[in-house]
């Protein structure tokens, strides 16, 4: 991510606001204005920044805010960091009041802004997803984001994903950002080879959570500090002599590859999904189901 000289970012998001006012005469967004399913609420800009920055954007990131509103974070997302950008609005007069804005900005062509209802938009193309909407909303775009990309990240201003652990949570004055990285689902049987011989491997997923199992001869194995990051996976094994393995992989659907380090010794280990699953979405699910009440 390039380096972010604060105080400039600060005053350009700032100058935002006032770019769309002098573009669209028409037309100015209230401060809790009803919308269609939440009052809109602009995000202070120094919660912009720090949300572009928890998500670690790059110029090579496409970018999708959710309910993007006034369009201060596309457009920041672009001017700031470089990236390109989409917001997703489902109200036509902040739509094009963020049009205006974006051409004002000289972004014009890395945002575009639709009028759009957010769950029923595509959007699996973003490798950074931003929203601030409401729990229950946030909970019912839940089982889409974990269909995302393993990767993908989320940023949330001040609503949580229930009972899914944010990875990085900061305090902007009084505004609570969260960020999730969506995990690859790893749950269910492996079989792990090692030195030519094939080990069992058994992984359960709660989110990003792990736990499990490797049989070796004579005994059973449980990981050693688990850890799932998007794609990337790392675990820690005893195995069988006693000697502690440390497993560093990359999921790559039914199959995760990498390293094994043993002491001062590196070799290469591979992985395979057990049980006749054809594709991941026969494997366990990363979550339980989630059951919406009204």
């Amino acid at each position: 991510m390039r380096s972010i000289n604060r105080r400039v970012a600060v005053a350009a998001l700032a100058a935002l606001g006032a770019v769309g006012a002098q573009a669209q005469q028409a037309y100015e967004p209230q401060r809790g204005q009803i919308g269609k399913d939440v009052m809109w609420l602009p995000t202070p800009n120094l919660a912009v920044t720090r949300m572009l920055q928890m998500a670690e954007v790059k110029p090579s990131d496409r970018v999708v805010d959710l309910g993007s509103g006034d369009g201060k974070i596309p457009i920041a997302a672009a001017r700031e960091f470089g990236a390109t950008a989409r917001g997703l609005e489902f109200n036509p007069k902040l739509v094009a009041y963020s049009k205006a804005a974006a051409q004002q900005a000289g972004v014009a062509d890395r945002v575009r802004f639709e009028e759009a209802d957010i769950f029923a938009a595509d959007f699996r193309e973003a490798q950074v997803v931003t929203m601030y909407l409401l729990p229950e909303l946030n909970l019912k775009l839940r089982p889409t984001l974990l269909a995302m990309k393993p990767g993908t990240r989320v940023v949330s201003n001040t609503f949580t994903m229930g009972e899914w652990t944010p990875d990085e949570a900061a305090h902007v004055g009084s505004t609570h950002l969260m960020l999730w990285h969506v995990p690859a689902n790893v749950s269910g049987d492996w079989s792990l080879t090692l030195d030519g011989q094939a080990v069992a491997l058994n992984l359960s997923q709660h989110f990003q959570v792990l736990t499990g199992e490797a049989r070796f001869t004579g005994v059973t194995a449980g990981l050693i500090e688990p850890q799932l990051r998007g794609d990337h996976l790392r675990f820690g094994l005893r195995n069988a002599q006693g000697q502690r393995l440390a497993f560093d992989g990359r999921v790559q659907g039914n199959r995760i590859e990498g390293q094994v380090t043993q002491g001062s010794q590196v070799t290469r280990f591979t992985a395979t999904r057990q049980g006749g699953q054809t594709d991941v979405s026969q494997a366990p699910p990363v979550a339980p189901p989630l059951v919406m009440t009204e």
